[in-house]
C-alpha cells in the first residue's frame, strides 16, 4: 500500500515538473530566451560599480562605489556637494572608458568646474531641456541605445511640466510631477538594468507644512523615486574648512539612507575643495588611520617605514605628488576592509603559519 502511494506521489512530481517545462519552453519561444531561469544558472558576473572620488563614500556604499544598473538619489540642501559627488562619479565613468550625460534641467552646469574635477567636457553628452517630459524622453533614449555607461538628471526639482510651463503664475498644478516621474521611472528601470546604465537624480529639500514630529524634510517628485532609488544618499555640511582665516572648502558628511546593495544607514565624512572638488587624498588619509594602515603619531602620518609628512595638509600634497603611493595605500584600504580582493602576488606572498611552530613546539 505504501509502496503504491509513494509511486502515485512521485507520477505526479513527474507530470508537474513536465508541465513546468512545457510553460518554461513557451515563455522562452514567445519572450526570448532568458525571460524566466533558474537563479543558480544566472551567470552573470557580481554588481558592477563606478568610485564616487571619495573613498570613504565608497566603503560606506560597501561595494566601492555607485552600483550600475540602478537608479541612485543625492539629495540634500543647497551647496552641500551633490553635483560635486556626481561629477566626480562621472569623470570615474570616462575614465574607465564609459560614455556620460548630463541632464542639466537646472541650466547651471560650469564646465571649468567640471573640467577641474576630471570630467572630460568634450566627450560629455550634456542636453538642457526646456520642459520636464523632454529632460526625461531624452533620458529614456540615450538610455535604451545601451552606449551610455552614466546618466545624471540635476535636478528632480527643475523637471518643470509642460502644463506648468504653457500655465500662468499662480496657477495650481498639482501632483502633474510626481505623476510625470512616477511614469519616467517605471519606463526607465529596466532599461537601466538590461543597458548597465547608471542614473543619479540629484533632488532637493523641502518642508512639510504642520509636521510636530519627525523630520519635517522630504524631497521634491513624489515617493516614485524613494522605491525606485536603489541606493540614495543624503548629503550635507557640516563644517567651513579655514587656511589662514580664509575658507577653502567644507567638511561634508554623506549617510547612506538606503541601500539595496549592502547595509545601510552607514555615514561617510570627506572634504570638498572649492574649486577642485572632492579630496580624495583627504580620504585615504581618513580611512589609512582608521584602519591602522596610516599610522598617526602626533601630527605625523607614517606608511610602513616611510613618513608621509607632518600634519594633514602636508601629506595630503604628498600623496597628490605621488599618485602611485597614494593608489597603493588605497587599495590596501579597500582590502582590508573586504570591498576588494588582494591582488595575486600579495596573496602568494603571505607569510605561511607552521601550526607546531604556531603551537610552540
Amino acid at each position: 500500500m505504501a509502496a503504491r502511494k509513494s509511486t502515485a506521489s512521485r507520477t505526479v512530481e513527474n507530470d508537474r515538473n513536465k508541465a513546468l517545462q512545457v510553460a518554461l519552453s513557451q515563455i522562452d519561444k514567445q519572450f526570448g530566451k532568458g525571460s524566466v531561469m533558474r537563479l543558480g544558472d544566472d551567470s552573470r558576473p557580481p554588481v558592477q560599480v563606478i568610485p564616487t572620488g571619495s573613498l570613504a563614500l565608497d566603503v560606506a556604499l560597501g561595494i566601492g562605489g555607485l552600483p550600475r544598473g540602478r537608479v541612485i538619489e543625492i539629495y540634500g540642501p543647497e551647496s552641500s556637494g551633490k553635483t560635486t559627488v556626481a561629477l566626480h562619479a562621472v569623470a570615474n565613468a570616462q575614465k574607465a572608458g564609459g560614455n556620460a550625460a548630463f541632464i542639466d534641467a537646472e541650466h547651471a552646469l560650469d564646465p571649468v568646474y567640471a573640467r577641474a574635477l576630471g570630467v572630460d567636457t568634450d566627450s560629455l553628452l550634456v542636453s538642457q531641456p526646456d520642459t520636464g517630459e523632454q529632460a526625461l524622453e531624452i533620458a529614456d533614449m540615450l538610455i535604451r541605445s545601451g552606449g551610455i555607461d552614466i546618466i545624471v538628471i540635476d535636478s528632480v526639482a527643475a523637471l518643470v511640466p509642460k502644463a506648468e510651463i504653457e500655465g500662468e503664475m499662480g496657477d495650481s498644478h498639482v501632483g502633474l510631477q510626481a505623476r510625470l516621474m512616477s511614469q519616467a521611472l517605471r519606463k526607465i528601470t529596466g532599461a537601466l538594468s538590461a543597458t548597465g546604465t547608471t542614473a543619479i537624480f540629484i533632488n532637493q529639500l523641502r518642508e512639510k507644512i504642520g509636521v510636530f514630529f519627525g523630520s519635517p524634510e522630504t524631497t521634491t517628485g513624489g515617493k516614485a523615486l524613494k522605491f525606485y532609488a536603489s541606493v540614495r544618499i543624503d548629503v550635507r555640511r557640516i563644517e567651513t574648512l579655514k587656511e589662514a582665516g580664509a575658507p577653502v572648502g567644507n567638511r561634508t558628511r554623506a549617510k547612506v539612507v538606503k541601500n539595496k546593495m549592502a547595509p545601510p544607514f552607514k555615514q561617510a565624512e570627506f572634504d570638498i575643495v572649492y574649486g577642485k572638488g572632492i579630496s580624495r587624498e583627504g580620504s585615504i588619509i581618513d580611512m589609512g588611520v582608521d584602519t591602522g594602515i596610516v599610522r598617526k603619531s602626533g601630527s605625523w602620518f607614517t606608511y610602513g617605514d616611510d613618513q608621509l609628512g607632518q600634519g594633514k595638509e602636508n601629506v595630503r600634497q604628498f600623496l597628490v605628488d605621488n599618485p602611485a603611493l597614494a593608489g597603493e595605500i588605497e587599495q590596501k584600504i579597500l582590502v582590508a576592509l573586504g570591498i576588494a580582493e588582494a591582488p595575486p602576488e600579495e596573496a602568494s606572498q603571505a607569510p605561511s603559519v607552521d601550526p607546531d611552530e604556531d603551537a610552540g613546539f
